[in-house]
């Protein structure tokens, strides 16, 4: 989902990354749904800057609690 919204967006891997302040090998894990090492701060920071809508939000938070 996240890829998604970073392409809709028009940001690259690298953009993004250091928008959000973390590599783009951290962002590449957390899109293909590692978020083991994941800070909440870090995906709070991805959802707002990528704009996620409210419902695209709460199914991407049980998405990675389920998988921490």
């Amino acid at each position: 989902m996240l890829k998604e919204y970073r392409i809709k967006n028009g940001y690259t891997l690298e953009e993004l990354a250091e928008l959000c302040d973390i590599s783009w090998r951290n962002l590449v894990r957390i899109e293909n749904g590692n978020y083991r090492y994941a800070k909440f701060e870090t995906i709070a920071k991805l959802l707002v800057k990528l704009k996620v809508t409210d419902s695209d939000m709460l199914k991407f938070i049980r998405e990675v609690a389920n998988n921490k």
